[in-house]
């Protein structure tokens, strides 16, 4: 199913977008810049020219010509009769997803490409306790499907304590995150079937999408967050069997959903026949004084929203631990789509998670206060030395999503790394080449790593500059 914009929606994203130049130039150009973004998704059918003309105050030959320029640039495909959709030049492509690692050679290479913390100090104490419960499970086969009693229970009350009541039955354990939304993609997805997701976004639940072939709609969450116009619309027209979101600090921008906006969402999706997977990796990690809204599935009233989470963001993400709420007879249908993968988790490591989550308060506590001066470390030393980039401080999780000052996240990763430190390009986190005027810089390094880092990545920069060209301008959207 095609999605189509209003012309008032479009509007929205272009802002002010007229220059000194001619009108027609400046038009094309922003959006371009959207395209380019990730905020205006690619195949979405734009307004028509005098819907867009009159929305936007001028006339329908400027509106033309910016459609004209736009054909010529490849980012626009016009049909007769059809109307014009977003595109990108060359064709569409899927960035590279998968995680990096710093090479046992390079000792001294600052890897800022995975968003992790180091082990709590009290994982040694929780593994101890753990084996101490573990014999009372060896005389038995050591298969739990849905994970073992003493764990969901534990989630369960995590759930209950945010004011979403949860039984055990409603919990499934997984092998962390990635297994439990690969299980939930496996249950909900068909092969070739539509898919939404925000852009930018978690990059392997886009590996995981492409490899059931799906058809992925991007939704662009902007410097200000969600639009809840537009996404309730991508929503609505995309046919999606499933719709991907992190509302809990959106991995990588860190921004917190409203709950008016949570409120809607289950309904929405309900009446478009699409389930909602919600992803609260960084549901714990809340560094501001905001008040936590309630979980989106508060609202659900049709069985639609499946909420996974797990263990590696708050406490390590060398425990393979994650979990899926649903309802009893979905976690049902998981547990049977699982056994012809993996029969089920590792008992020891569930039981280390058990200890783990009884000692939440302190050790997700000082995770807060712990990444709190990182992430203002890092934001002081961005704003001291790379002036020109923007970005908006997060109110949670673990990453500053920041806009460059040009399109070229790419060559600076790729510069970076000659100066010892490893990052993850923007592309990485959308599809179709979109995001080139971002990188994600986490803060889960110690603080005196993170300053090395910040003035290595000057170097590089310094470095690119000396042969970056563009080939066409692209106005600022700052963040």
């Amino acid at each position: 199913m095609t999605q189509l914009i209003r012309g008032t929606q479009l509007a929205r994203l272009l802002g002010a977008w007229q220059s000194h130049g001619p009108d027609y130039v400046a038009l094309a150009d922003t959006v371009r810049a959207l395209l380019t973004d990730g905020r205006l998704a690619l195949g979405v059918r734009l307004p028509a020219e005098r819907e867009l003309a009159e929305t936007l105050g001028i006339s329908r030959t400027t509106v033309s010509a910016a459609y004209a320029e736009l054909r010529t640039s490849g980012h626009l495909t016009s049909r007769r009769g059809a109307g014009s959709w977003t595109t990108v030049p060359g064709g569409t492509r899927m960035a590279y997803s998968g995680l990096w690692s710093a090479p046992d050679s390079a000792p001294d290479l600052l890897d800022m490409a995975t968003a992790a913390l180091a082990a709590p100090a009290e994982m040694m104490e929780a593994t101890a306790e753990a084996m101490a419960v573990f014999p009372r499970y060896l005389s038995g086969a050591g298969y739990h499907p849905t994970g073992i009693l003493d764990l969901r229970a534990v989630i369960a009350e995590m759930y209950e304590a945010r004011g979403l009541p949860t039984a055990p039955d409603q919990i499934m354990v997984t092998n962390g995150v990635q297994h439990a939304l690969d299980l939930a993609v496996r249950l909900l997805v068909p092969p070739a079937s539509a898919v939404v997701t925000e852009s930018p976004t978690y990059p392997n639940a886009l590996a995981t999408f492409a490899s059931r072939r799906a058809r992925i709609s991007t939704y662009g969450v902007g410097a200000g967050g969600w639009d809840e116009d537009l996404l309730l619309t991508t929503i609505k027209q995309a046919g999606a069997r499933i719709a991907y979101l992190i509302p809990e600090f959106h991995n990588p921008t860190g921004h917190l959903m409203p709950e008016d906006l949570r409120a809607k969402l289950p309904a929405a999706a309900h009446a478009a026949g699409t389930d909602l997977v919600i992803d609260e990796s960084f549901v714990d990690l809340n560094l501001s004084e905001t008040p936590m809204p309630p979980p989106i599935a508060h609202w659900d009233r049709h069985a639609r929203v499946l909420t996974i989470g797990g263990m590696s963001k708050p406490y390590w993400g060398g425990l393979r631990i994650g979990w899926i709420r649903a309802t009893e007879p979905v976690v049902q249908r998981l547990a049977a789509a699982r056994v012809g993968v993996d029969m089920a988790g590792p008992v020891l490591d569930q039981l280390v998670s058990v200890a783990l989550l009884r000692r939440a308060d302190q050790i997700v506590g000082a995770r807060r206060v712990q990444l709190r001066e990182q992430r203002d470390a890092l934001v002081s030393a961005v704003r001291a030395k790379l002036p020109n980039w923007h970005f908006t401080v997060p109110e949670g999780g673990v990453t500053l999503w920041a806009e460059l000052d040009g399109p070229v996240s790419s060559g600076l990763v790729r510069a970076a790394e000659s100066f010892g430190v490893r990052l993850a390009p923007g592309p990485r986190f959308g599809v179709d080449g979109t995001l080139e005027r971002f990188l994600r810089l986490p803060f889960t390094m110690p603080v005196p790593e993170l300053l090395e880092a910040v003035d290595r990545i000057v170097a590089a920069t310094h470095e690119i500059s000396r042969g970056t060209r563009r080939t066409w301008d692209t106005p600022a959207l700052v963040a």
